[in-house]
């Protein structure tokens, strides 16, 4: 993430924090984080990993989009970029992104909130996702819903992959 990018995270970060009044000690905490490294990403001085950002959003209990809504650019790391394309505003909420994994990359994704349920479509390339040990290899115009809430897996060979990845937090994703 750029400099910009990293100061509007920041700062979004610190005002859902304190709009929720928790304490700094307790996000990190919560979040499995060193405070400093908090502080840091609240001054726009960290530079977090997608993993990161999700165990933020997930002890702030809001969406991964409500956090990284107001970014223009994509957040990654590792070969995976993801760029929120909307953020709903219904009951469930239900956020879009659009997701591209670089060639020969395999990223293990932390469990969402309880009762997250995602879908990915390969747009490009092919893809093998799902829940760790429970995968399936994907091309394009091919999806595969699978929960969320638990650890899950995007993987690839020797091609760019371009996804749209739809995530569903239903009322009991509030723990």
């Amino acid at each position: 993430m750029n400099q910009s990018t990293l100061n509007i995270l920041g700062r979004h970060l610190q005002k859902l924090r304190q709009d929720k009044g928790v304490s700094l000690s307790q996000l990190a905490a919560g979040a499995g984080i060193a405070k400093s490294n908090l502080s840091r990403l609240e001054q726009g001085n960290g530079n977090p990993t997608l993993d990161t950002i999700w165990r933020l959003a997930k002890q702030l209990d809001v969406p991964f989009g409500q956090l990284v809504q107001p970014l223009s650019a994509s957040v990654g790391e590792k070969g995976v970029e993801v760029r929120l394309i909307e953020q709903g505003q219904g009951i469930p909420n239900v956020d879009a992104y659009w997701m591209s994994v670089a060639p020969n990359t395999f990223r293990e994704a932390e469990a969402h909130a309880k009762g997250t349920e995602e879908t990915i479509t390969v747009v490009s390339g092919s893809l093998e996702a799902g829940n760790s040990g429970n995968t399936q290899w994907l091309h394009p115009g091919q999806s595969l819903a699978f929960n969320a809430d638990l650890p899950h897996v995007y993987k690839t060979r020797d091609e760019w992959a371009t996804c749209l990845i739809t995530i569903v937090y239903h009322k009991e994703a509030k723990e």
